[in-house]
């Protein structure tokens, strides 16, 4: 291997920074034996850190109405033929209960950006699971909001929120987004988040439509800097039903070089082995796993409703119930030497 690589990744080991030329260059030679460094490195800080612990969150998409109109989603606005629904509040604390007594200590409410929820009735689902189980962590995934808004949910309880950056160049955002949404309100929405006290998830698609290394070394260089306590990333993969349909999915390879190095960038951040990861390959999120990755998001949704939310065609775990998902994922992640473990999983270090 050449002996760039290595002093690069060595440099990345002992500063946790590289440029964005470094980066690039990493990008644009991997292979098997710098993947495998990488992944040494980064199981290094997973043990330090996390031991051989692997957090799970209960995920709950309580609907799949979206005001966007994303050019790489399935449920875009503009997708006529996607079957849509919305949970109503009991519904959705009755999954969260459900949840808790399959040991789960984080729910995580995820849909498309659905205004027929208004700010109050957020708030009053996450106080309706809070007030049977205040020791139950709620994450929200729904999207761009104004502050006042993420204040509230705060206020009611809510302590987490996922919002991907999806990419940290503008250029590249204007490509995968039509013009009412912009790169710079993305951008407000993560810092005011971080300021308001949420533990914030980032992220972005590997490989998406137009995407290069240089865009793929700014979003490394974006986490280096915003240091998010959680950073999302999957391959991305195309839906028949979006203007990306005939566009080729990211790739395992890179997806899990990527993990690593986000774990050497950031060792005490939490990262998930995502649900696209087990899509393109059935060992995907083991792999991932392997490669630095220590949550997992098993569906809390009920069954009716999980082929509806299809971000991606052929996304896995449509039909199990919550129950068998987790023996079956526990089986899995013990399989590669790790456990599943129920716990709140906050970011190592982070003080509330």
């Amino acid at each position: 291997m050449e002996t760039k690589l290595v002093d690069l990744l060595d440099k990345l080991n002992r500063e946790h920074s590289l440029e964005l030329e470094e980066y690039q260059f990493l990008l644009e030679n991997i292979n098997p034996d710098l993947m495998n460094l990488a992944a040494e490195y980064a199981r290094k800080y997973q043990n330090q850190y996390y031991g051989n612990k692997v957090y799970i969150r209960g995920l709950v998409e309580f609907t799949n109405y979206c005001r966007n109109n994303c050019y790489y989603c399935g449920i875009r606005r503009g997708n006529n033929n996607c079957e849509r629904y919305r949970l109503k509040a009991d519904d959705i604390i009755a999954c969260a209960d459900e949840g808790y007594k399959l040991g789960f200590r984080t729910v995580v409410l995820q849909g498309g950006e659905d205004f027929t929820y208004s700010d109050e009735d957020i708030c009053n689902i996450i106080k309706g699971i809070k007030a049977s189980h205040n020791d139950m962590v709620i994450t929200l995934s729904i999207g761009e909001r104004e502050r006042d808004s993420y204040q509230k949910y705060f206020d009611a309880g809510a302590r987490r929120f996922l919002l991907r950056h999806e990419t940290a160049n503008p250029e590249l955002y204007a490509k995968l987004h039509p013009k009412e949404l912009s790169f710079e309100h993305r951008m407000k929405c993560l810092h005011d988040l971080k300021d308001i006290g949420y533990q914030v998830g980032a992220g972005f698609m590997v490989q998406s439509p137009g995407q290069t290394p240089k865009d793929i070394a700014m979003d490394l260089k974006f986490i280096e800097e915003f240091k998010p306590d959680m950073c999302g990333i999957g391959p991305f993969i195309s839906h028949k039903e979006t203007p990306f349909a005939k566009e080729a999915s990211g790739t395992l390879e890179m997806t899990l070089f990527l993990i690593s190095l986000l774990r050497m960038i950031y060792p005490q951040m939490l990262i998930p082995a995502t649900t696209a990861l087990g899509t393109i390959d059935p060992r995907g999120r083991e792999k991932g796993i392997q490669a630095g990755a220590n949550v997992v998001m098993p569906n809390l949704s009920p069954t009716s409703v999980r082929k509806m939310y299809t971000l991606y065609d052929n996304k896995i775990c449509t039909g199990e119930e919550a129950a068998e998902c987790i023996n079956c994922l526990k089986n899995r992640i013990a399989s590669v030497g790790y456990e599943i473990v129920t716990d709140v999983g906050n970011r190592a270090g982070f003080i509330d």
